[in-house]
């Protein structure tokens, strides 16, 4: 074979290998475009399903906070409903205490009126005049029990030191005696607390 044939040859083959490189190179392109088209798609695929999912959550949190906040006002309604007949109760309660909270003392008192009335009867009928005095401190110490009992009790006076917390000087006298300078030497009235409270300022005379 001559040269020129081999270099004609020689020209086709690489012809024919440059060929097959350009197609395989055209394919290869081809796929990585291909490739670059779905990997996009792909990934907005996956990220259109990452959002609906944390809608879905969002969405679902959502309705659980409207589902307590509701809750909530309901609570707070009936509380409002109950604390408001509690209030209207307790008002109720209350002026009812004032108007009948003597009730009880009153109806201990009925029999000591009882024993008055039958002592004012006696006094019309009978001449025994200690037998009427009897009776009538009988009727004195059913009732200074009554009061012991209900926790009134009388302020101690006549010889006491004078104090301004449970005495009302009306007047003062001389005292017959050094000793009583400063203290109570007569009671006018008689004084009373009630569970330890002054209800009644005993009105005495002070030794000066």
């Amino acid at each position: 074979m001559s040269t020129k044939k081999q270099n004609e040859q020689s020209a086709e083959e690489i012809k024919d290998e440059q060929a097959i490189n350009a197609e395989e190179t055209a394919k290869a392109e081809e796929t990585a475009q291909t490739a670059e088209t779905i990997e996009p798609e792909l990934e907005i695929a996956e990220t259109s399903e990452s959002e609906e999912t944390e809608i879905e959550a969002l969405q679902k949190k959502y309705d659980d906070l409207e589902k307590r906040c509701q809750t909530l006002q309901n609570d707070y309604l009936r509380l409002m409903a109950e604390f408001d007949n509690y209030r209207k109760r307790t008002i109720k309660e209350k002026a009812d205490l004032i108007k009948n909270g003597g009730e009880d003392a009153i109806k201990k008192l009925l029999p000591v009126i009882d024993d008055f009335e039958r002592a004012l009867a006696a006094l019309e009928k009978s001449d025994d005049i200690a037998a009427v005095k009897e009776g009538i401190e009988l009727i004195y110490s059913k009732f200074t029990s009554y009061l012991d009992n209900n926790g009134v009790k009388e302020i101690p006076s006549v010889g006491e030191s004078f104090d301004t917390e449970v005495h009302e000087a009306i007047t003062t006298f001389p005292a017959p005696t050094p000793e009583q300078k400063g203290k109570v030497i007569d009671c006018m009235t008689k004084g009373y607390k009630l569970n330890d409270k002054v209800i009644r300022f005993s009105k005495v005379v002070v030794g000066e």
